[in-house]
């Protein structure tokens, strides 16, 4: 596989959330395209007749009862102890700036 250009990365960032710089967008452009490389030479090997392996250790999904719990603290406690709150839920900073459409 021939290397990633640089659009290619600065797409992959972008749908990532990934701010790179220059220096990054070149080295992930590179080490990317190695990973692609390896990934086309798994696929080439004659796996079909192996059977598919999907647990390895014998044992058994163990799950405890769901159990519904009271809260310790009430809702009204729990919205005057915040700094900020809005039509009766916590207000939280943005996690993202910007929010571009992909």
């Amino acid at each position: 596989m021939s290397k990633l250009s640089k659009e290619q990365v600065k797409s992959i960032a972008k749908l990532s959330r990934l701010g790179l710089t220059e220096i990054e967008i070149e080295k992930f452009s590179t080490e990317l395209s190695s990973i692609l490389t390896y990934v086309e030479q798994l696929n080439e090997l004659g796996v079909i007749s192996a059977e598919p392996v999907t647990q390895i250790t014998g044992l058994e999904n163990v799950s405890s009862n769901d159990e519904i719990l009271e809260p310790e603290v009430s809702r009204e406690d729990l919205l005057r102890n915040t700094p900020e709150t809005l039509d009766g839920f916590i207000k939280v900073k943005p996690v993202f700036e910007e929010r571009e459409s992909i």
